[in-house]
């Protein structure tokens, strides 16, 4: 008995014409952020729908426009087209610390420009990595000056007019003094950069681990 009464509810309902199932899925996909299959397409459809057959015709209609239909393992969703992605980007400023041998090494070309690597790892005591140097000279910090007349002509580094800028500094004699630097938390209290030229030598208590925000990006 079950399967006339089955047969009987199927003759009820008549299933919404081809354009109309397409119209339904896309409206669908639209409002859904994750990929759906065709059996979770199927259960919101009316009775009778064919979304497999559907999705066929909705696929060749959104070929070559600027948002398509794909298809993600076995789910279908709407994304934008691939070479239309750049203009999706949205760029986002990230604030980032220096870490304390960048701090060093910038306040040395700072106060000692323009000075060669050999001169930082001198006042530093300890060599400069690569590395260091190169996150100051991305940042557009510091940029490369001219070699120094003394043999193998090192190259020299100083400071540029975006790192005055950014810290508000009309020219690198505006810096602050060490004892200034060293209360901020921004440099350690090491007896190599009292030989600074123009800079207060007194010695402080070493300061607190941390750097202020006069050193982020």
């Amino acid at each position: 008995m079950a399967k006339p009464v089955e047969q009987t509810e199927e003759s009820l309902f008549e299933a919404p014409p081809l354009a109309e199932q397409e119209r339904m899925i896309e409206a669908i996909l639209f409002a859904t952020a994750e990929p759906m299959t065709l059996r979770e397409i199927a259960a919101r459809l009316p009775h009778g729908c064919d979304p497999a057959e559907a999705m066929v015709h909705l696929r060749k209609r959104y070929t070559g426009r600027g948002v398509e239909l794909c298809r993600i393992g076995d789910a279908y969703a709407m994304r934008t087209a691939a070479d239309l992605g750049y203009l999706m980007q949205h760029e986002t400023v990230e604030t980032r610390k220096l870490s304390r041998a960048a701090i060093e090494t910038l306040a040395i070309i700072a106060y000692h420009q323009p000075a060669t690597r050999a001169e930082i790892e001198e006042i530093r005591g300890v060599s400069v990595s690569r590395g260091t140097l190169d996150q100051l000279l991305e940042l557009d910090w510091i940029r490369f000056g001219r070699r120094k007349m003394t043999l193998g002509r090192p190259v020299t580094f100083v400071v540029t007019q975006e790192f005055l800028a950014h810290f508000g500094l009309e020219s690198p004699r505006d810096l602050p003094g060490l004892k200034e630097l060293r209360s901020a938390g921004l440099l350690e209290s090491r007896p190599a950069f009292g030989e600074m030229p123009g800079v207060d030598s007194e010695e402080e208590p070493e300061a607190t681990e941390g750097q202020s925000e006069l050193f982020e990006d």
